[in-house]
């Protein structure tokens, strides 16, 4: 990794932060949850929401329920506001918990929804990874979760939005 002092050239516009920073500020908004809490959050009602791209799903597994919305689009499908909004994404107070691969990414994703109005959002501490790693509820990686020219999709073993 470069020194941040050797990464850049030239001066830092005024207002900028790290990505560093940004994360910080993000996760200061929420209250994150272990991965047993997150999973007991879902059985208590709570929408666990996994923004990885599917090719990483297929790489590394997924959790049997998740509803499964890509990073790209998950600001209008959970806007109650929004045309593209899902049918679940009806109300203010939904508990969404979102699951990246690491911890980072939902932070984020989270971070965003809070900016909606979503102030029940949060992220899994240690992503996928350390959800699949307490031995938490997980499938794959499988041929199934796999890309191929099967008819059997992966969207059949779990919901999809994209």
């Amino acid at each position: 990794m470069v020194p941040p002092a050797e990464c850049c050239r030239g001066v830092v516009p005024a207002g900028a932060r790290s990505i560093d920073e940004i994360l910080a500020a993000a996760r200061a908004r929420l209250r994150r949850l272990e991965p047993e809490e997150a999973h007991l959050a879902v059985r208590a009602g709570a929408v666990l929401v996994d923004i990885r791209p599917a090719a990483q799903r297929a790489a590394t597994g997924a959790v049997p329920g998740a509803l499964i919305v890509e990073r790209n689009v998950l600001e209008w499908r959970f806007d109650p506001r929004s045309t593209s909004r899902l049918p679940i994404a009806d109300r203010y107070d939904l508990p969404v918990i979102v699951l990246c691969h690491e911890g980072y990414t939902s932070s984020l994703a989270a971070a965003a929804l809070h900016d909606l109005g979503l102030h029940r959002a949060t992220d899994v501490i240690g992503g996928f990874v350390a959800w699949h790693r307490v031995g938490l509820p997980a499938f794959g990686p499988t041929a199934l979760l796999a890309p191929s020219s099967r008819t059997v999709a992966p969207e059949t073993t779990r919901r999809a939005f994209t």
